[in-house]
């Protein structure tokens, strides 16, 4: 399902990443801190909470309370933290991912918002806004995810990780077994699965939002390749910056492996810039978005180039 040449890159960053290790403690402080308040603000900024990322990071690092935000965007802050925290816990046990984890990370999703279903499963029908899916009836939850849990434990260490933990997000929103608080939860459980298999969490940017729901919608029609090549670009970025934050600086990097906008690498080959965005945008060239522009590299363009090649 993972998109061969995503997959080798994924697989080779993540063993450039061990070749690295012990990592500078200081470095990956640093990046882990800036991971967090990324992966806390698109997680909220998906589900509509109007705070900026400064000010994710201000109430995150300085307690400050935001004129104008109502107490549930602070709470959903504070809240997504501890779970982030709980997350961190669980990635190092070796006890299996279940049903009362799901519930334990709804629980301080919702803490102080809604106490009384937090980490409850829902006791009545819902519906997906804006999906054609069902999630199935109240009283089959308990035992829907009794089978989500004995599934993910079954393709635990035989399914790619990237694939399991796409997987695992798209069965536990497909069951929607919370009132509220569904997506911030599959998320976590998410990354959960990726740090339990040695990678770093994987951050669904809220300008991504249209393809994210576009690409859940293709795995609820049976599709699962879209979202899980959705989630590797994800965990790619994430190695990117970990590898860059790790690896010591001791010369200027080499001009081939400078990252350059794609309206300037489009000067370089044959293809045009709207092909080169369709190209990083489906993991097939290598590219990392600053902001919003995809930058890629002339090393990437060549590898690209060279495996059209032997596929002809």
């Amino acid at each position: 399902m993972l998109e061969k040449r995503l997959q080798q890159r994924i697989h080779a960053k993540r063993a450039q990443l061990e070749a690295l290790r012990p990592l500078p403690t200081a470095a990956v402080r640093r990046l882990n801190e800036q991971l967090t308040i990324e992966w806390i603000y698109n997680s909220n900024a998906i589900e509509g909470s109007t705070l900026s990322l400064r000010e994710t990071q201000l109430i995150l690092e300085q307690g400050i309370t935001i004129g104008g935000k109502s107490l549930r965007e602070h709470f959903e802050v504070v809240n997504h933290q501890e779970a982030i925290k709980l997350v961190e816990s669980l990635a190092v046990q070796a006890e299996p991912i279940t049903p009362f984890h799901v519930r334990q990370l709804h629980a301080l999703v919702l803490a102080k918002i809604d106490d009384e279903n937090a980490g409850q499963y829902r006791k009545a029908a819902v519906r997906i806004v804006g999906a054609a899916h069902a999630p199935p009836p109240a009283w089959d939850i308990p035992a829907q995810m009794e089978d989500w849990a004995g599934r993910l434990l079954a393709q635990e260490g035989r399914m790619e990780p990237v694939a399991l933990a796409a997987q695992a997000h798209h069965r536990l929103a497909a069951i929607h077994p919370f009132i509220d608080g569904n997506g911030r939860t599959a998320r976590l459980i998410m990354n959960l699965v990726l740090m339990r298999a040695g990678y770093p969490p994987a951050i669904i940017a809220r300008v991504n939002r249209r393809q994210y729901y576009r690409v859940l919608a293709q795995a609820d029609n049976g599709n699962l390749a879209p979202l899980v090549n959705f989630v590797g670009r994800a965990v790619e970025r994430s190695l990117t910056l970990y590898l860059e934050a790790c690896t010591p600086q001791t010369a200027p990097p080499p001009e081939e492996g400078a990252w350059i906008p794609l309206r300037e690498a489009a000067k370089l080959v044959s293809y045009s810039q709207d092909y080169l965005s369709l190209l990083a945008r489906t993991g097939k060239l290598e590219a990392v978005k600053r902001g919003r522009i995809w930058h890629t590299t002339r090393r990437a363009l060549e590898r690209y180039v060279a495996s059209v090649t032997e596929l002809r």
